[in-house]
């Protein structure tokens, strides 16, 4: 008989080796919404920790971005400043993951503040789980 495992919701560097396993952006952006429906049924206290640590690359400059956009932007919401980790993680080029005109149009006017200070153009509502 295997042990029982206590579970463990995953951290941001876990969810940064899943991303680099699974390069299609479909199976990504499922694995974030897992990341943060995880996160959310944490308890505020332990969510921070999920947090700290920094994330190996996922062989992607834009996705390594986006973890440290999506870091500071769950810190932020519990009225915290993001991981140092995360200050030095920026993108040259713009990017906008859903890129339809209306997505573009949408994130460049909605997208919160972490992720546009760093170049990268998301609708709020994309960080929503159901």
């Amino acid at each position: 008989m295997r042990p029982v495992r206590q579970y463990r919701a995953a951290s941001i560097d876990v969810l940064a080796g899943w991303l680099a396993r699974h390069p299609d952006e479909e199976t990504r952006w499922r694995l974030i919404a897992e990341f943060l429906e995880e996160y959310r049924h944490e308890q505020p206290e332990t969510r921070l920790g999920l947090l700290s640590a920094e994330p190996s690359s996922v062989g992607d400059s834009r996705w390594d971005v986006f973890l440290a956009a999506l870091a500071e932007h769950l810190a932020a919401q519990e009225g915290q400043a993001g991981p140092a980790w995360t200050e030095t993680r920026r993108l040259r080029q713009f990017w906008f993951p859903f890129n339809s005109p209306a997505a573009r149009v949408d994130a460049f006017v909605h997208a919160p503040a972490s992720f546009r200070r760093r170049g990268v153009f998301i609708h709020p509502q994309e960080l929503e789980v159901a």
